[in-house]
């Protein structure tokens, strides 16, 4: 693992992340690191779910990996928002 791939996994997850974050209706009392947490995982898990589905790989945009991993990370952003909310009490 190189300094390259552990950038690159930062940018991207905080990348779904904050479509994760945007795409998520109302307010959602998670930090910066959390989002780029989910989104990290939502990209990874993605990601695999595509190859398991066999999705192609393409030299652009996988789309349908895209979609799959921003969903994942709607739904991430909203169970860590959930949890983070009843803690609150």
């Amino acid at each position: 693992m190189t300094i390259e791939s552990i950038l690159g996994a930062i940018v991207i997850g905080a990348v779904i992340g904050a479509l994760g974050r945007l795409f998520l209706p109302g307010r959602q009392p998670i930090g910066w690191l959390l989002t780029i947490v989910v989104g990290i995982v939502a990209a990874l898990i993605g990601t695999a779910i595509a190859q398991v589905m066999g999705v192609a790989t393409t030299d652009g945009i996988d789309w349908i990996e895209l979609v799959m991993q921003v969903v994942l990370a709607v739904v991430g952003v909203g169970i860590v928002a959930g949890l983070k909310r009843g803690s609150r009490v």
